[in-house]
Formats: structure tokens, C-alpha cells, sequence
């Protein structure tokens, strides 16, 4: 009982498309040792024909190479399929012709007579013409398009890469979807690698059909004169045409699967399936199709020439592009619905009232009609989804949560033309392509693009809109390659990061405070508005912001500001208390791997006087002309030795100087971050690698 129970256990916890394909592969391999009888040989050709036809229409219907990417390994199994059936119609054909043409199954006989008229010489040839077109056209070309794809898509793997850091990097994308991204890239190399590798059994497969072919028309001579007294002309007939039908009933199906594996090869990646494809692009310019007609009626109109035929289709292509032309575009729907609505004018004049004043929008993107797809929320729009990441992944970076982003489309900008306000000011703007890729240079790419040259709206970098088709290329090249909508994506999130100063306003502000009373009530009652204004407190985080420190950490920075408040009220001092209590998260952000700290530091005669012009001035006003111009000099220069060296361009001044210094070098040298002594946690070791003001 225990061992029925055991094995009964084991079968239930086995699944039975897990068996499915070994036993489908002992299946193939029995055929070529055991002896099939007639009826179950048709059943297995029958079976193979069913297989490559699927195998064509899932290649037909399948969007991206990757949605089947088992197809590698079916090819495989189909050619293992069809040599086994061949080894088993061979024994079969040897042993059975004789006793006439269905010795080898209905299947066969009906490929050897009702295809080729039951004449022998000509289903040779027919044979040999379908194998060539395998081998030589399909097959052959198939494996060097797979080859060469197999190729590229390695060398585009870095570029491709270094794109899924940068959408990562810039909060477009989450790290699992960077993670799912990554692995898609891996899976198309190995893919089209294994296609190359496929593509080979494919050849082998074509080459021993014909040597089957001429190894079973001897054979069969042979076992039919020798074995049973057959003339050679009985023989000839009775093997060759059972040869013939075994031959085609396994090459038909052999050019289908190639055929198949040729059009997942030479396809390019898109929402559509090949048919639609066809369909889109080479009956969808009422041109070609007029200039198609017009030059078969003029052949059809020729004497001699079959006019009727030509005529008909003349007719029939005239007839698609006029329908094409009477189609109105896209564009000019839109264009004109959008023109129609500004020409509309209010029926009656309306007294003016408080309605009619409309709040300026925090954050605002206004874009031209043809970028209206990315934003509309009813087509589903992809800058939609990306600006929630960038407000999401703002929140969790910075520490706070900024305005919406209010979209509206603006019939005065150019079609591909946006642009992005804060409080109602524009403070950045560009043009972007829907259906075009933008080819950024990051400053080492091996090749030129053929495309609109440009700058990337974000950081001004190099770069050119290319077509859908150029987008591999670009990334052999070495190209950062990214769509419209991230084109914008990155443009809004990086402004967003500039200005995050400006957005935190007063409603923000306690919006934050009202966030963190949920978990510490007691602490922010005790500070505000008891100890501090809430405009101070503002102000003080503003003051964080402004040099790029993060406020996530809120908990300190309210706890530090309730242990200052009660004797410091200037938002200055406090923001230093701040800093301090923070250092550790501060110097973390700038050395985020070992203790050493590589920094620059300020002579000691050049910090007297400046400690000097502080006490006389307050800021940098007090800071005497030529001083100045000196320090900003050096301070350009020792930043620029840094950056050579790949150190973060960070000064370690004194805490009275340090904000003295951030605000006086901020404009002229915006990548310094100026950290005060205080800041430094014990456990840092600081190395000071160059002095500023010791060449004076």
C-alpha cells in the first residue's frame, strides 16, 4: 500500500507538458529504429505538414522576435521530425514497394502521383527545384540575415545598456522594469544566436533530403531487380515515384519552416504583425498605388500583351489609391479640429467675474498638436505614465512631493514643438518626433547618423532625430537612442531637479509637516508654530535644496531645528545646524564608496582675509575685486583638476565661510559643492588634494 502511495504520489506531482516535449523527442528518435506501420506513418506526415503551417502563421502574426523565441529550438525538433520520418519511409519503401504505389502509406502515394501526374522524371525535377529554392534561396539567406542580426545585436548591447541606466537613472523607468529591460536585451542576443546556430541543422537538412533521394532510387533499383525479379523499368517506376512522394511529402514542409524562420529573421521589431505591415506600408501611398495602375494600363493597352489581365489589375489598383487619396490624414483632422475649435467664439458676451481668474500652474507643459498623442489620456498616452514615475521617483530622491504637471496643447507652437513653465514662466523648451528616435552623443560613437541634427534638450549634448530604422545602427555606433516621449520625460525631470528650490512653497511645506505629524505628532507640534514660523522652516529647507541636500530625512532636521529654535531664529544659522545633523547623509551623497575623502581646501592666509570681508560685508560684496577674480580663477581651475582626476569637485572650508563661498562660486562654477569642517563625520579620512589661493 505504502509503495502504490509513493508512486502515486510521485505521478501527481509531475506535470504533463513538463513530460510533454521529452517524450515527444524519444517519440522522434524511436521512429528511426522501430519499424511504423503504413497508417501510422501518415499520421506523423500528416502531423508534420499540421506543424510547419502553424509554425508559419505564429511567425506570420507574431509582433516582436522574441514572442517566439522557442523558435530556435522548434526548428530543431522539425528537422529532427523530418529526418526520422524519412529513415522510417525508407525502410518502409525498401521492404514494401514492390506490392505497389500505397506500399508506403496514403500520404506518400498521393505526393508521388497526384502531384507530379504519376510521372517519375518529373517529380525528380520538381524535387530537386524545391531543394535548391530551400538550400540555396531561403535557407541560405535566412541563416546569413540571422548571422549578421546575431552580430549587431552584440555590439548594440552596450549601447542599449548604457540607455536602460540612463531612463533608470533618470527616474523614468523603476528597477524592475530596468531589471525586465536588461533581460530582454540578453534574450536577443541569445536568440538571433541561436537562429545562426539553427539555420545550420536547416542547410544540413536540405542536403540530405537529395542525397536521401538518390541513395532510395538506387536502393529501391537495386532491392526490386535483385530481391524480386523486377525489370529495371518496373523497378524504376514503382521505387522512383514512391521516392518522389516520400522525398516532397518532407521537403514541402521543410521550405515552410524555412520560410517561416526567414521571416522572423528579416522582420523589424513593431506593434504590428507582418500582415498589417504589408498592408500599412506598401499599400498605403495612394501614390505608388496610382503610379502601379497607370503603368499596367499602359502595358495593357499595348497589342499582344494579355490585356484583360492587365487591364483588370490597372483597374483594381486605381481603384485603391483613389480610395487611399479620398481618406483624409491624421494630422489633418486634428489640425482642423483644433483650428475649428480656436475659430469658435462665444454666443454673447458674458460679464466678467472671479472665475475668470485662472491660478498660474506650479509646473506646466504645453505641446504642439503632433505631440498631442503622447499626452492624451484616451489613446493611452506615454508621457502620461512617465511623468507619474518622474513625480514618484522626485518624491522619494527628494523628500517631498511637487505639484502636478498641467498639460495643454497650444496651437501657436510649431507641430513637434513643447514647452515647460514654471509658474507661468518658460523656463525650458524643445521639439520632439513621435515615431522618430533621438540619437544622443555621449561623446565617444564610432559613426555618423543620417538625420536631423540637434541638441538634447536636458543637457545640450550633441545629437540627431533618426527613423525608426536607423535605431540598431545607432546603437552599434555607440549612441544613447531614446523615443519621443523620454526625450521630454528627461527634459521635465531635469528641470524639476533644478528648480526644486522653487517648488517647495508654503503649501507644501506643511503639507510634509502634516505627512510627518502622522507618525511623530508630538514633534512637529512642539516646533510649529510654538517655537518656529512655518516661513522659517521653509525657508531653512529651501536653503537645503538650493545646494542639492535632500530633505527625506525630516525626522532630524526638526528634531535639530527644536533643539536651535529657542535661541537662533535666522534661517542662515538654522540651515547650518541642519547641515551639520546631517553631514553624514551629506558626505555619504558626495563619497559614496570609502572612508578617504579627496577634497580642496583654502590657504590659510586666503581664509583670514576672507573671514575678514565677511565680518565687514556679510557676502560676497565685501570681497574685494581682484580677490575675487582670483578665486574664482583658481577655484575654475583646481574644479577642473578634480574632475580630471574623477573626484567629486568638493571644498572643505570652515563653517563660518561655508555658505559665504557656496552662494559667492555657485554661479560661476555650479558643479562645487562647499562643505563646512563640522560636517565631516569622525570616521572620514580627509586628504586634501588641492590648495586654493597658495599661487597668489
Amino acid at each position: 500500500m505504502n509503495g502504490s502511495l509513493t508512486v502515486q504520489g510521485v505521478f501527481g506531482r509531475l506535470n504533463i507538458r513538463q513530460m510533454l516535449a521529452p517524450l515527444l523527442i524519444i517519440l522522434i528518435l524511436s521512429m528511426m529504429v522501430l519499424p511504423l506501420p503504413t497508417f501510422a506513418l501518415d499520421v506523423f506526415f500528416t502531423f508534420n505538414i499540421a506543424i510547419s503551417i502553424m509554425v508559419l502563421l505564429v511567425a506570420m502574426y507574431t509582433m516582436k522576435p522574441l514572442d517566439f523565441s522557442i523558435f530556435p529550438t522548434v526548428l530543431l525538433i522539425t528537422t529532427l521530425l523530418r529526418l526520422s520520418l524519412n529513415v522510417a519511409s525508407t525502410r518502409i519503401v525498401l521492404l514494401q514497394g514492390h506490392t505497389g504505389p500505397d506500399a508506403a502509406g496514403k500520404v506518400i502515394e498521393a505526393f508521388g502521383h497526384f502531384l507530379v501526374g504519376g510521372n517519375y522524371a518529373v517529380g525528380i525535377v520538381v524535387f530537386i527545384i524545391l531543394t535548391l529554392i530551400n538550400f540555396i534561396v531561403i535557407t541560405k539567406g535566412a541563416g546569413r540575415i540571422a548571422e549578421v542580426s546575431a552580430r549587431f545585436t552584440l555590439d548594440a548591447m552596450p549601447g542599449k545598456q548604457m540607455a536602460i541606466d540612463a531612463d533608470l537613472n533618470a527616474g523614468l523607468i523603476g528597477e524592475d522594469e530596468a531589471r525586465k529591460r536588461r533581460a530582454t536585451v540578453a534574450l536577443e542576443a541569445d536568440f538571433y544566436g541561436s537562429m545562426d546556430g539553427a539555420s545550420k541543422f536547416v542547410r544540413g537538412d536540405a542536403v540530405a533530403g537529395i542525397l536521401i533521394l538518390f541513395i532510395n532510387i538506387i536502393g529501391g533499383l537495386t532491392v526490386g531487380v535483385i530481391q524480386h525479379d523486377m525489370s529495371a523499368g518496373d523497378a524504376a517506376k514503382a521505387y522512383t515515384l514512391l521516392t518522389i512522394g516520400d522525398g516532397l511529402v518532407a521537403q514541402i514542409p521543410a521550405l515552410i519552416i524555412s520560410t517561416a524562420a526567414g521571416l522572423v529573421v528579416t522582420r523589424v521589431a513593431t506593434e504590428q504583425d507582418i500582415g498589417q505591415q504589408m498592408v500599412a506600408q506598401l499599400f498605403g501611398n495612394p501614390m505608388v498605388l496610382a503610379l502601379t495602375a497607370g503603368i499596367l494600363g499602359t502595358l495593357g493597352l499595348i497589342p499582344g500583351m494579355p490585356n484583360f489581365v492587365f487591364l483588370l489589375l490597372a483597374t483594381v489598383f486605381g481603384f485603391l489609391a483613389w480610395r487611399q487619396m479620398r481618406r483624409p490624414s491624421t494630422e489633418q483632422t486634428a489640425a482642423g479640429a483644433a483650428t475649428q475649435q480656436a475659430a469658435v467664439q462665444p454666443a454673447e458676451n458674458v460679464e466678467a467675474s472671479w472665475s475668470d481668474v485662472v491660478p498660474v500652474d506650479v509646473l506646466g507643459l504645453e505641446v504642439g498638436y503632433r505631440l498631442i498623442p503622447l499626452v492624451d489620456r484616451g489613446q493611452d498616452g506615454e508621457l502620461l505614465k512617465r511623468i507619474r514615475g518622474l513625480r514618484k521617483k522626485f518624491a522619494q530622491e527628494i523628500g517631498f512631493l511637487p505639484a502636478p504637471v498641467h498639460i495643454r496643447d497650444n496651437l501657436e507652437f510649431r507641430p513637434n514643438a513643447y514647452r515647460l513653465t514654471l509658474k507661468g514662466v518658460p523656463i525650458g523648451e524643445g521639439e520632439a518626433f513621435q515615431g522618430q528616435y533621438l540619437a544622443i552623443n555621449p561623446g565617444h560613437v564610432s559613426g555618423q547618423l543620417a538625420g536631423t541634427p540637434t541638441q538634447d534638450p536636458a543637457f545640450g549634448l550633441p545629437a540627431v532625430w533618426i527613423d525608426s530604422s536607423l535605431r540598431e545602427q545607432a546603437h552599434v555606433f555607440g549612441y544613447t537612442v531614446v523615443d519621443a516621449s523620454t526625450v521630454i520625460a528627461t527634459h521635465l525631470n531635469h528641470v524639476i531637479l533644478s528648480h526644486a528650490t522653487e517648488l517647495l512653497g508654503r503649501q507644501e511645506t506643511q503639507a510634509l509637516l502634516d505627512h510627518l505629524a502622522s507618525e511623530s505628532p508630538k514633534l512637529v507640534e512642539d516646533l510649529v508654530p510654538k517655537q518656529l514660523p512655518l516661513g522659517v522652516l521653509q525657508r531653512v529647507l529651501q536653503n537645503l535644496l538650493e545646494e542639492g541636500v535632500n530633505i527625506r530625512d525630516m525626522r532630524t532636521i526638526i528634531e535639530t531645528l527644536a533643539e536651535h529654535a529657542p535661541r537662533v531664529q535666522d534661517p542662515l544659522e538654522l540651515t547650518s545646524q541642519v547641515r551639520i545633523a546631517l553631514g553624514r547623509a551629506i558626505v555619504q551623497q558626495l563619497y559614496p564608496t570609502g572612508n578617504e575623502m579627496r577634497v580642496m581646501a583654502l590657504e590659510p592666509g586666503l581664509e583670514r582675509i576672507l573671514g575678514q570681508a565677511l565680518q565687514g560685508g556679510g557676502d560676497s560684496g565685501g570681497i574685494e575685486p581682484g580677490l575675487a577674480d582670483m578665486l574664482l580663477r583658481e577655484t575654475a581651475a583646481a574644479v577642473q583638476q578634480q574632475e580630471n582626476l574623477g573626484l567629486p569637485p568638493v571644498l572643505l572650508v570652515p563653517g563660518h565661510l561655508r555658505w559665504l563661498l557656496s552662494r559667492f562660486l555657485r554661479r560661476s562654477v555650479p558643479q562645487l559643492k562647499v562643505i563646512a569642517n563640522a560636517e565631516v563625520p569622525d570616521s572620514r579620512i580627509i586628504k586634501v588634494t588641492t590648495i586654493i589661493g597658495a599661487n597668489k
